[in-house]
């Protein structure tokens, strides 16, 4: 029996799924999307397939992934999914396909905790608070009674915990080999593991960082790789280009000038050449940070260049760098951590030269700037050619899926992003009757939006729709400046009116802890910007309202932004329809998405832009959205929430 009619079977009204799977509905979109997944690993060939929300995707790719008898990787768009998928959705369709495979979940190093570093951390006692300290007889029993090493799995130490960095390896401080625990070391158990699997879940930046860098582990399993299923591919564009990329950060630096001030003190106390040259180099970092005044700014290097003291900070922090790297060349042989720093030291003096240099026409270089580190970036103007040389290295089959990769059913931009140009391409419409379980809403008579009245109308539209939606509702911002300002606004207008909802805001707590409280109150309202966008699912009434302030075109000012479009104007090309507009659809489309999450959700999505109705583009934008019913009288919403009200959705 051939793949394709395995899959055909498996989804039948009369198959495994249906079967063996509670409350499982196949639906005609997402046996169709299998079978053109399984038709693309057959033939071994590149497929683009967006599907809607409640398509059910991850199933109609793990079916034919899993009957396909070869080695198949995974990657998912974060460590969360990547977490789901591996311990809830590949089990429940191994048992229902009664499919003898094996499966392993392989994450960076970051997540697994290092004997070495647990060991050295316990030693030293430099911790920097006292709950650090009491986390560490914690993190020696877990080390010491795990199979997986997974900080995942260790509840008891939140995974924001300072710690971690301590007790967890890098790239960089690895001493591989030659570490006394080599044999116990979690990281290479996990690889070992996925190199014996039939399937891999990997995630996007392991995926990269691992292929691109040719670090162990996933550059071993790509070559033996039948097949390769990126969910979430959206993503990849902007993850793909951090990698292919050449990036240098001060804190990088800082924690190179950390470790060797702590190997002066615990191997080699007879180098005091070692301990004066540490200070001069964490000195040299600051003052570094302090030609630039703001937090948050992400620059040009022209404009950077053109800053007080850039020069002269610069070549500072060279020069004692250098220093600092001869000086852990002449004790390298004393140690396998001594020789691990002077080559970093190595690396990273030659990582800062040449993006001081800046040889390459393809790279564009920037600098974006944090409260306690500055981050020098050089970003490819396209990732196509490099990710085509992966494309192109061997046969084997290549998914693209996610619910937003196409511009009213036009893939050509993605395709275009990640040199997918002889790529199958196929779309599937969400399965949700969005004409009666959903309605966009476009008020009438807002500013335009880069007046400085914009956000107060924002909230004021806001705040009757909010009433009838009795809360419930995510305000997504596109920019931290105006999810603050709207927030102050409602936070105003809520005691000015006696209305009682909880008002969250993104950055308050952490995001899982933030939709925790959401989804707990059942008439909040969440205000945020970039981290609400994407990968959040609430389903039920407790979200029945999303209002997005502005069309998400990525902010002009951007540098990597500003580069390509110069080059494509340059070319002849039009930027904004070619670019700019696409990566501004797939944006909103990903917000919308977090209304209607199953058969028996409903709700109203406002879009408060003028441009989406004003601008000749903007009918190309609601024709790329699923299929809402349509409104700009204020009335027909607050109608909407009583209808529904008394006649909800059926599930």
């Amino acid at each position: 029996m051939s793949l394709m009619q395995q899959v055909t079977t498996a989804f039948s009204e009369h198959g495994s799924l249906v079967q063996t799977m509670p409350g499982f509905k196949s639906r005609p979109q997402q046996q169709e999307m299998a079978q053109a997944i399984a038709d693309a690993i057959e033939q071994q060939q590149q497929l683009v397939a967006e599907a809607g929300t409640g398509t059910g995707k991850t199933y109609a790719y793990l079916v034919p992934a899993l009957l396909s008898g070869g080695k198949v990787i995974i990657s998912t768009g974060t460590k969360t999914l990547q977490d789901q998928l591996y311990q809830r959705d590949l089990p429940a369709v191994r048992e229902a396909l009664k499919v003898p495979v094996s499966v392993a979940m392989l994450k960076g190093r970051a997540n697994y905790i290092c004997h070495y570093h647990l060991l050295r951390a316990s030693q030293e006692g430099r911790f920097q608070s006292r709950e650090d300290a009491q986390y560490i007889p914690i993190l020696q029993s877990f080390a010491e009674n795990s199979t997986s090493g997974d900080k995942a799995e260790l509840i008891e130490v939140p995974e924001q915990a300072t710690v971690w960095q301590q007790v967890t390896s890098t790239r960089d401080n690895c001493v591989g080999q030659d570490c006394q625990f080599y044999k116990q070391c979690f990281v290479m158990e996990a690889r070992k593991q996925a190199l014996a699997a039939d399937v891999v879940v990997v995630n996007h930046h392991l995926f990269f960082a691992d292929v691109m860098l040719r670090d162990e582990g996933v550059a071993e399993l790509l070559p033996s790789a039948n097949t390769v299923v990126f969910d979430e591919a959206h993503q990849l564009p902007e993850v793909a280009g951090l990698f292919f990329g050449e990036d240098i950060s001060t804190s990088q630096l800082m924690d190179l000038a950390r470790d060797s001030q702590m190997a002066y003190l615990t191997i080699v106390k007879d180098c005091v050449a070692l301990a004066e040259a540490v200070t001069p180099l964490e000195k040299a970092c600051r003052d570094f940070r302090l030609v630039f005044q703001f937090e948050g700014a992400r620059m040009p290097v022209q404009k950077a260049q053109a800053l007080k003291n850039f020069a002269d900070a610069y070549q500072h922090m060279l020069e004692t760098l250098a220093t600092l790297t001869k000086v852990l060349e002449t004790q390298a042989a004393r140690d396998p951590l001594l020789e691990k720093c002077w080559q970093r030291g190595e690396a990273l003096l030659a990582l800062l030269q040449a993006w001081h240099k800046g040889n390459q026409a393809n790279l564009v270089r920037w600098v974006e700037v944090f409260s306690q580190s500055v981050q020098l970036h050089a970003t490819p103007l396209s990732v196509a050619d490099g990710f085509g040389k992966q494309l192109n290295a061997q046969p084997r089959a290549w998914i693209f899926t996610s619910a937003t990769l196409a511009v009213k059913n036009d893939f050509n931009h993605y395709q275009g992003q990640m040199g997918l140009l002889a790529a199958q391409t196929r779309h599937w419409q969400s399965p949700f009757d969005y004409d009666r379980q959903a309605l966009l809403y476009v008020p009438e008579g807002m500013p335009e939006p880069n007046s400085i009245a914009y956000p107060a109308a924002v909230a004021a539209i806001a705040l009757p729709v909010l009433q009838a939606s009795r809360g419930r509702a995510f305000v997504l911002c596109t920019s931290l400046r105006a999810m603050r300002e709207v927030h102050a606004l409602l936070k105003q207008a809520f005691a000015e009116q006696g209305m009682e909802y909880p008002l969250l805001m993104q950055g308050e707590s952490n995001r899982t802890e933030l939709l925790d409280r959401f989804r707990a109150h059942g008439n909040a309202v969440l205000v945020g910007s970039q981290s609400f966008w994407e990968g959040v699912d609430v389903r039920g009434e407790a979200l029945s309202c999303v209002i997005i302030d502005k069309l998400p075109f990525a902010p002009p000012d951007d540098p990597v932004l500003s580069a390509r479009i110069d080059k494509m104007n340059t070319e002849g090309k039009n930027a904004f329809m070619e670019y700019q507009l696409p990566y501004a659809v797939i944006t909103l489309k990903q917000g919308a998405g977090r209304l209607i999450r199953d058969e028996s959700d409903s709700g109203v999505l406002v879009i408060c832009d003028p441009r989406l109705v004003d601008k000749p583009y903007g009918r190309r934008i609601w024709q790329s959205l699923p299929p809402f019913k349509r409104t700009r009288k204020l009335d027909e919403v607050q109608a909407f929430f009583e209808r529904v009200a008394e006649d909800p959705p059926a599930g």
